[in-house]
């Protein structure tokens, strides 16, 4: 819920601005916010725990090299193909759980499982334009959903480590923040970074909503078992649908498509929680 609404004043932000001001201030935020809880509430002794790997390496690798996995993956073969299977992220999540972390998830879990993917299927997909595409472009997006994937198992070895979420937000997002800057900083685009006064409460709003969301996140990865939480957090989509048909009607469309697809992943979601 709270990155749906995220996603949402960030969608009325970029009115008045654009997409890298909402990242560093989305970044700033959340760094800033939860430093300052940890400096005011916490000794910095967790620095030297090796738990900082795992959550340094999914910082690295989560939001930076899956976002650009996914963008190319849109470039290449649209956002009606891209976004889909961008989607299978839980699929991943469940081989991951049960491979390496020898989680036994129930045939309830995989029934909701398969029923979310399939409503990201129907949220995500359309069905106009057919540009030119090759079967290996469609790797990108599913690398997309690998490393996502991959990088939440990572937060969840770390949190076995150290089980405080505060700190792995702290550091994931601080080496987001360090990562963002350079790369804006190294392909020329500083002056993007520059905020119009229209944008900027939508996107303080959107940051404090997206802390809170990433805390809930490790919390959640902390206490329950993988095959569980990367499904029920892939619900985002439908909590997008119902706040952008109360808020963005001006600004987007919602078909019966796209209901039919959040009905059948509510459907999951109350499949995988009536384990």
């Amino acid at each position: 819920m709270g990155w749906a609404s995220d996603s949402v004043l960030v969608r009325l932000g970029l009115r008045r601005s654009n997409i890298f001001a909402a990242m560093l201030m989305s970044f700033a935020v959340s760094t800033a916010c939860v430093w300052s809880h940890l400096i005011a509430t916490t000794s910095l002794e967790f620095l030297s725990s090796p738990a900082m790997i795992y959550f340094v390496i999914s910082g690295c690798v989560q939001p930076l090299l899956a976002r650009a996995l996914f963008y190319e993956g849109i470039t290449r073969i649209g956002v009606a193909r891209a976004g889909p299977l961008r989607g299978t992220e839980p699929l991943f999540a469940t081989i991951i759980a049960v491979s390496f972390l020898h989680e036994e998830p129930g045939a309830l879990v995989y029934m909701g499982t398969i029923l979310i993917m399939t409503s990201l299927w129907l949220i995500s997909g359309q069905h106009d334009g057919a540009a030119k595409w090759r079967l290996l472009d469609t790797a990108f997006p599913i690398s997309a959903a690998l490393v996502s994937a991959i990088s939440q198992s990572l937060r969840k070895q770390g949190l076995k480590i150290l089980p405080d979420p505060f700190v792995a937000v702290a550091i994931v997002t601080t080496v987001s923040l360090i990562l963002f800057l350079i790369f804006v900083l190294t392909t020329g685009r500083a002056k993007s970074l520059r905020m119009e006064r229209q944008g900027f409460s939508f996107f303080l709003a959107a940051a404090l909503l997206a802390t809170a969301a990433q805390v809930l996140n490790f919390v959640a990865l902390g206490r329950g078992e993988l095959s569980v939480i990367i499904p029920l957090l892939n619900t985002t989509p439908l909590f997008t649908v119902l706040l952008s048909v109360l808020f963005l009607r001006k600004v987007e469309t919602v078909n019966r498509r796209v209901v039919f697809g959040a009905l059948l992943m509510f459907a999951g979601i109350v499949t995988i929680t009536s384990r």
